[in-house]
């Protein structure tokens, strides 16, 4: 039987991840783009890989439960053909429980040897026979029940559980393993919806209005998004609704200096000058001069002209700017915990632990930020994370020392759906499971003039 190409490479990926320790979106890339795949293959293979990965906290205790050999003493490829056969027969509908077994058989033998196939063979089997009856945790351990059924690490259930309570913390893990909409911007310099929409259809590729915005799409069937012409063309740029949120509610006008200072990989800072009609300067700053290389190749794509590129590490204050700005955008570092749904290895690698050095830096961040903005000026500080220790909490602790700041209303900035919250006191706070967007936090903050 011929080695399936799909799942090889998912095999690879898998291999890569928990070996090396690459970022799975890096590591799909890698293995994916390279190769000389089919769109099919590809797309296939891209689905086990993520998938695994999403359920891998649940895999491998189904793992603990079905072998007779303890997790780690096995073999890595080993470990990860089971981890890719458990996906298959726990999580599609549409691969056979035979298929799933019967190709893991093969990658065994060619990854291990015979008695390595027999032994994957055996554990899938018993896997699947017991699909309807697994033997999952009791709900009386809520945390360890939730970390299982749902693969989360058992920190952030523990710690999600304190803040939202039980309902609302299985309905935001729940959403954490759906695959979210692939949500894009069209660029109204070049096209608008409407347009954007029929030129995707005459790809093939199908496309509906976005949930909240105007210049939002979400795409329904996206294989490789740079193959599209549309894409090449600059028409559309790949960007969640919710980060789109945060440079409408900054409000940049044209002829204005919008400063982003932490740009990359540059979708906010051209929708700033989107926003601004391309007329005026979007200052564009980061720390790596490669993700800034980003920034400059996705404005000239999108046809843009008004970004100005700078390095310049954002946990430093640069006096020169001092009070020139009109508007001032910080989309800080974070722990990243509102886009597990697109890149779920988040969820092992991002853990609280380390989250009061990102909380140091962020509050750094925002503090040099403020002193670039000019009286009556605007600061927004966003986050795609869901944490309130590194959202509402350092917003409230820069406006304890920082009396010449102040929230600002921008409730009218907004679509009728997100209008019923907090937005009127100058914050918000979106989750997956709520709004169907990226966990995302916005607020606004106003210079008060002399």
């Amino acid at each position: 039987m011929a080695i399936d190409i799909a799942r090889e490479n998912a095999l690879k990926i898998l291999y890569d991840i928990s070996e090396n320790s690459a970022y799975s979106n890096i590591s799909v890339n890698k293995f994916l783009e390279a190769g000389e795949l089919r769109d099919i293959d590809r797309a296939f293979a891209t689905e086990l890989a993520y998938g695994t990965v999403k359920w891998l906290i649940e895999i491998d205790y189904i793992i603990g439960k079905f072998s007779s050999v303890r997790l780690k003493k096995l073999s890595p490829w080993i470990r990860n053909i089971l981890r890719l056969g458990i996906y298959q027969l726990l999580h599609t509908d549409r691969i056979p429980a035979s298929a799933a077994c019967n190709t893991s058989v093969e990658l065994a033998k060619r990854y291990g040897h015979q008695a390595s196939s027999r032994f994957v063979n055996g554990v899938l089997r018993n896997v699947a026979r017991s699909r309807d009856n697994m033997p999952y945790p009791e709900k009386k351990d809520m945390i360890r029940y939730l970390s299982i059924v749902y693969s989360h690490p058992e920190e952030l259930v523990s710690r999600w559980l304190q803040l939202f309570g039980a309902g609302f913390t299985e309905s935001l893990l729940k959403s954490n393993n759906e695959v979210p909409g692939f949500s894009v911007r069209v660029n109204t310099l070049k096209t608008n919806r409407r347009a954007l929409m029929e030129a995707l259809k005459a790809e093939g590729c199908e496309a509906r209005e976005g949930n909240y915005l105007e210049d939002a799409v979400i795409l329904e069937n996206p294989s490789s998004i740079a193959r599209l012409e549309a894409f090449r063309n600059g028409c559309f740029t790949v960007q969640d609704e919710s980060s789109m949120l945060s440079s409408v509610v900054l409000e940049p006008a044209e002829g204005q200096l919008a400063v982003d200072v932490c740009s990359a990989p540059g979708g906010k800072a051209t929708h700033l000058a989107q926003i601004m009609n391309d007329k005026g300067t979007v200052l564009a700053r980061d720390i790596h001069p490669h993700k800034l290389k980003l920034v400059e190749s996705n404005a000239a794509r999108l046809g843009i002209h008004t970004i100005k590129t700078e390095l310049f590490d954002a946990a430093k204050c640069d006096e020169s700017l001092a009070g020139r700005a009109d508007r001032v955008l910080v989309d800080a570092p974070c722990t990243g915990l509102g886009i597990i749904r697109k890149k779920p290895d988040i969820k092992y690698s991002k853990n609280l632990a380390g989250q009061k050095e990102i909380i140091e830096l962020q509050r750094q961040v925002l503090k040099n930020a403020s002193n670039y903005v000019k009286s009556g000026g605007y600061l927004v500080y966003s986050t795609c994370t869901i944490q309130p220790e590194e959202n509402l909490d350092n917003v409230m602790a820069f406006l304890s020392e920082n009396k010449d700041f102040k929230l600002a209303d921008f409730e009218d900035l907004l679509p009728e759906k997100l209008k019923a919250g907090t937005a009127k006191e100058g914050y918000m706070q979106l989750y997956p499971n709520v709004n169907q967007t990226d966990g995302f936090f916005i607020s606004k903050l106003v210079k008060i003039s002399d």
